[in-house]
């Protein structure tokens, strides 16, 4: 075991993710981290979120890592949000996205007062609060910053963003090459979203002036984009992942993001352990995807058209429509047709540890970082339905670099704050699924 200096331990760190699910797990896995380090670790969120990482502070506490949480509220009255709201995952509309977007300047004054109390020796701060970098340096401290993505991502949309060639073509779908990148790479005008340039921008110039990124990704997996990224664009960043892997006992991986719902484990497990390995598909797209029901519908009739047993995590519009039932939004007779071979679970599912197990042998998902780095860590290949922000970009990553999936076929950039109905049929859904669970060379190929 590595010896702890005593410069370790007394290196204090703060620890500031945006107030979304997909920043804030990873962004805890790193606190994590540098805490079975010897640093001490302090990890900001709001009251309502803090439940979700206080089991495993005390539990860390007590094998003496030095771990903890500092709570700083969210300025509900001040962007006219509703005094339920905790997250991203609360947003149902744009308007409420827009009120969203303008609280994160609204943080500064609390967060100076933590930095004033307790006088940390470096600021983790996520890539949306680019006034961070500014306000660490009155302190006389460093800023890091949270992306959350990979360093392909961030190459491809350097790239993008320098040389503008989806600029030079005709339609939002007629294809244009990602001019110099390690590979080639080809998008379309259609999938780089329509986030206003203004505010990435001041993101760039944030980052510009901080100290560099730490980034939720390994030398291996990328080795190419982590070269260019630092040598050829002259950027400052660790990689550090990947950071789920801290996540090592059951309890850690089952209280990862949620303290409820822990029958769903049960469930998931003992199911699972009736399944032959490799032969299940698990199918999320993660935690703020909410499908309309004719896009349900698509996806139901291709799963049982493929014949392939799943386990299939379903969030709607409103979690009050369906409370823990499927059987209004899944078509007719879908459950009972499928009773033994699938399992439909509602909200949230312990996804590492169904990525863990034995019998899963494909995911099916929306290709948010987070997810493909599990699966990665869990060698499982991926069907790619990318849906909105740098998720068609992963997807292309997945696909065309690591070569360890096959695409559903999805062209339709979706607004995240809106229900999902892409133009995806089940025949598409079906071909998809069919291709990766019972080509079994090509299975062996990806698994190494």
């Amino acid at each position: 075991m590595a010896t702890i200096t005593e410069q370790q331990q007394n290196l204090h760190i703060f620890f500031f993710p945006l107030m979304a699910h997909g920043h804030m797990l990873p962004m805890f896995d790193i606190a994590r981290l540098f805490a079975t380090h010897g640093a001490k670790s302090t990890f900001i969120t709001t009251p309502p979120n803090a439940p979700l990482f206080s089991t495993k502070i005390d539990r860390d506490r007590s094998l003496g890592l030095d771990i903890q949480i500092q709570t700083i509220d969210f300025p509900h009255s001040q962007v006219g949000l509703p005094e339920s709201f905790s997250s991203s995952k609360s947003i149902t509309s744009p308007e409420m996205a827009e009120k969203f977007v303008k609280a994160f300047a609204l943080f500064t004054n609390d967060l100076e007062r933590l930095l004033q109390l307790h006088r940390p020796h470096c600021l983790v701060a996520d890539m949306f609060f680019p006034w961070a970098t500014d306000l660490a340096s009155r302190f006389g401290i460093p800023r890091l910053v949270f992306h959350g993505t990979s360093l392909f991502y961030l190459c491809v949309d350097h790239s993008i963003r320098a040389h503008q060639p989806h600029r030079h073509v005709s339609s939002d779908a007629e294809p244009f090459v990602v001019p110099d990148v390690p590979d080639r790479i080809e998008l379309t005008r259609g999938v780089l979203g329509d986030d206003p340039e203004e505010f990435w921008e001041e993101i760039r110039e944030s980052e510009a002036k901080s100290l560099g990124i730490l980034a939720n990704t390994f030398y291996e997996l990328e080795p190419n984009y982590v070269d260019h990224y630092k040598n050829k664009l002259g950027k400052k960043a660790w990689e550090i992942g990947p950071v789920s892997l801290c996540n090592r006992s059951v309890n850690d991986k089952l209280q990862r993001g949620e303290n409820q719902h822990h029958h769903q484990y049960h469930r998931c497990l003992s199911w699972l352990d009736s399944q032959k390995p490799n032969s299940v598909l698990y199918i999320s797209f993660g935690s703020e995807s909410h499908f309309s029901r004719a896009q349900l519908g698509e996806i139901a009739m291709g799963l049982e058209a493929s014949r392939v047993p799943f386990i299939w995590v379903v969030r709607t519009t409103s979690s009050s429509e369906v409370d823990t039932n499927a059987d209004d939004f899944l078509p007719n007779g879908f459950r009972e047709r499928n009773e033994g071979k699938g399992l439909v679970i509602i909200d949230w599912a312990p996804q590492v540890l169904i990525l863990d197990h034995e019998a899963v042998g494909g995911f099916l998902t929306h290709c948010g970082w987070n997810s493909v780095m599990e699966s990665v860590c869990a060698g499982v290949p991926m069907i790619t339905w990318p849906l909105y922000a740098e998720q068609f970009y992963n997807e292309k990553f997945v696909n065309e670099v690591l070569r360890i999936g096959v695409r559903v076929g999805n062209e339709d950039w979706c607004s995240w704050t809106d229900e999902i109905n892409t133009s995806v049929k089940r025949d598409k859904v079906e071909r998809a699924v069919v291709g990766l669970m019972r080509e079994e060379e090509e299975k062996k190929k990806w698994r190494g």
